[in-house]
C-alpha cells in the first residue's frame, strides 16, 4: 500500500517537473539534492515528508498536495458525439481586466456573471490581500467588489500574484494610487524586463517608470504628468491597450492612444469606464481618444459580454467529433473571421437573429453546427489582431484541421514555441510536423485513438487535447488540467451535458 502510494507520488513530480520543461538534474539543483534522489522520488522508492513535498511543489509551481488533494486529471471515454445545446459563458480575458479596473473606483463595483475560473481566483486573493472586500453575491456569478479607503500593498499574497499573468495590469491603476510600490510576477529577470517594455511604452507618459528585477516589478510615479502628445504603442496587444486606458482614466486631461486594441476585452473595459464617467471615443478602433476625471467614487454594475475563446473551443468541439449541437449566446463579431474561414473548409451551420448582451453593446446569436466534410484550405491560417482571427483561437483550427482532408499550415507569428505544444496530438493519432518555433504543419483526416497525455502548460493548447480526446477511440486520460481551470469553468462538466464522457479525479 505505501508502494504504490508512494508510486503516485512520484508520477505526480515526474509530470510536473515535464511539464516545465526540467531534466531530472535542474530539479536536484533546484531542491539542493542529486539526480539520483530525484529519480528514486519519481519511481517511488523514496519515502518524503511533508516539508519536501511542499518545496518540490514550491520548486515546480504546481502545488502537489492542497487539503489532502493533489493535481485533477480527466478520463475521457471516447469516441462521443454529443447533441443538445450549451450556453456561452461570460469572457475570462474581460473578467480579469474589469477585475483590475474595479480598482480605479473608490466606491461598489457589482460585475454579473464572471467566469468562475482560477485566473479569477488568483486576482481575488491578490485584491483580497489588499483590503479590498470581494463576495460572490449568488450562485449567478454576480460578484460584488469594494475597495478600501487605503491599499495595504505591503500585505499583498505574493503567492497569488505569482500565480496569475494579470498582475502587471496593476500597473495602469496602482499608479494613481501611490507613487513608489512594487508588484510580484512570475518568470525570471529577462521574461519580466521583455514582458513589461511595451507597458512601459504606454505608461511612461503619464510619469511611470519600472524596472523588473529579482521578480518583481519595481514601479516610481512622477507626479503632475500627463501625456504631451499622442501615445502610440509599439505593439497593439491587449493588455497593454488596458493599461494605457487605466492610466488615462484618472488623468484630468484628454490622451490619445494610438494603435490600440480593439479586441473583446479591450472594448468591455471602455464600456465599463464609460460608466465610471469617462469619456471614451474611438472605441472599435484603433485610435482611442480618453478623457479621464479627476477621482472616481460612483456605485456601478457591469454585465461583461460572452467569451468568443470559448465559443470557439465549443464550435471546435463540434467540429471534431461530428456533432450537431446549439451554441448559445455567441458573440458573433469577434467570430466573424474564423467563421468565414471554417466556411472555407468546409463547415456548414445556421445562425439565429441577433441579439445584444446584457452590456447593451456586443452582438450575440445562437449558432448551430451541421454535419460536415471538411478540407484543408488553400492559404496558411495565422492571426491578426482584431479583426483579423484571434490568436488564442489559432490552436483551435489544429485539431479541426486534423479532422479535414489534405494539409494545412498554421503560422503562429505571435508566441514563441506555442507551437510547439500542438504536436502532442501525434500522442493520440494526429499527423502534426513542427516546422520551427512558429509553423507546423496538420495533415488530415486523422484515426483518433485514446492515450494518456500530460497537460500542455499554454492553456489552449491544453483544451485542444481535451478536443481530440472526446473523438478518440477508447480510453484517454489527461493529466494536470490546472491550466485548463485557469481559463474555463466546469468545461468537463458542460461537456458531459451535451453527451461527453468526462471523469475528473484525483491520485488521492
Amino acid at each position: 500500500m505505501t508502494e504504490d502510494y508512494l508510486g503516485r507520488i512520484g508520477t505526480l513530480i515526474r509530470d510536473a517537473r515535464k511539464h516545465r520543461g526540467w531534466t531530472q538534474q535542474q530539479l536536484a539543483a533546484e531542491l539542493g539534492t542529486s539526480q539520483s534522489a530525484v529519480n528514486r522520488i519519481e519511481r517511488g522508492h523514496q519515502n518524503l515528508t511533508l516539508d519536501m513535498l511542499a518545496r518540490i511543489g514550491e520548486a515546480l509551481d504546481q502545488p502537489l498536495m492542497s487539503l489532502g488533494q493533489g493535481p485533477t486529471h480527466l478520463r475521457v471515454q471516447g469516441p462521443t458525439t454529443l447533441s443538445g445545446s450549451i450556453e456561452v459563458k461570460t469572457s475570462k480575458n474581460a473578467g480579469v481586466a474589469l477585475l483590475c479596473a474595479s480598482l480605479l473606483n473608490r466606491g461598489r463595483t457589482t460585475l454579473r456573471r464572471v467566469a468562475r475560473i482560477e485566473e479569477v481566483n488568483r486576482l481575488l486573493e491578490v485584491l483580497d490581500s489588499l483590503g479590498v472586500k470581494t463576495r460572490w453575491l449568488n450562485e449567478d456569478n454576480d460578484l460584488e467588489i469594494v475597495p478600501p479607503a487605503t491599499l495595504s500593498l505591503e500585505s499583498i499574497d505574493e503567492v497569488a500574484a505569482r500565480r496569475t499573468r494579470s498582475i502587471i495590469m496593476f500597473l495602469g491603476p496602482l499608479m494613481h494610487r501611490m507613487s513608489d510600490f512594487e508588484l510580484p510576477y512570475a518568470g525570471g529577470c529577462s521574461l519580466g524586463t521583455r514582458t513589461v517594455e511595451p507597458h512601459m511604452t504606454a505608461l511612461r507618459p503619464f510619469g511611470l517608470q519600472v524596472k523588473a528585477t529579482e521578480g518583481s516589478y519595481h514601479a516610481n510615479v512622477s507626479p503632475g504628468i500627463t501625456p504631451r502628445r499622442p501615445i502610440v504603442l509599439t505593439e497593439r496587444g491587449d493588455t497593454v491597450t488596458e493599461n494605457a486606458l487605466m492610466a488615462a482614466a484618472l488623468c484630468d486631461s484628454t490622451t490619445i492612444i494610438r494603435n490600440a486594441s480593439s479586441n473583446y476585452m479591450v472594448q468591455d473595459l471602455c464600456f465599463y469606464l464609460q460608466k465610471l464617467g469617462v469619456r471614451i471615443e474611438g472605441i472599435g478602433t484603433t485610435t482611442l481618444s480618453v478623457t479621464g476625471c479627476t477621482e472616481i467614487d460612483v456605485d456601478v454594475d457591469y454585465s461583461p459580454s460572452e467569451d468568443p475563446i470559448e465559443a470557439m473551443s465549443l464550435l471546435a468541439a463540434a467540429i471534431v467529433t461530428d456533432s450537431e449541437i446549439t451554441v448559445k449566446r455567441v458573440p458573433i463579431e469577434f467570430l466573424e473571421i474564423e467563421l468565414s474561414v471554417l466556411e472555407e473548409m468546409g463547415f456548414r451551420y445556421s445562425l439565429s437573429e441577433e441579439y445584444v448582451a446584457a452590456n447593451g453593446r456586443t452582438r450575440l446569436a445562437d449558432l448551430t453546427t451541421l454535419h460536415s466534410v471538411l478540407h484543408a484550405p488553400l492559404d496558411k491560417i495565422h492571426p491578426m489582431p482584431f479583426p483579423g482571427l484571434n490568436i488564442d483561437n489559432l490552436p483551435f483550427f489544429a485539431v479541426i484541421a486534423a479532422v479535414a482532408q489534405g494539409q494545412t499550415m498554421l503560422h503562429d507569428w505571435v508566441y514563441e514555441n506555442r507551437a510547439i505544444y500542438l504536436t502532442e496530438l501525434n500522442k493520440l493519432g494526429g499527423k502534426v510536423t513542427l516546422m520551427d518555433p512558429h509553423r507546423v504543419m496538420i495533415e488530415g483526416p486523422t484515426r483518433w485513438s485514446g492515450t494518456e497525455v500530460v497537460c500542455p502548460p499554454a492553456l489552449r493548447p491544453a483544451v485542444v487535447i481535451l478536443l481530440a480526446m472526446l473523438a478518440s477511440k477508447g480510453t484517454s486520460v489527461l493529466r494536470s488540467t490546472y491550466v485548463i481551470h485557469r481559463g474555463y469553468e466546469g468545461l468537463a462538466e458542460r461537456l458531459n451535458e451535451l453527451g461527453a464522457s468526462i471523469e475528473v479525479f484525483s491520485d488521492f
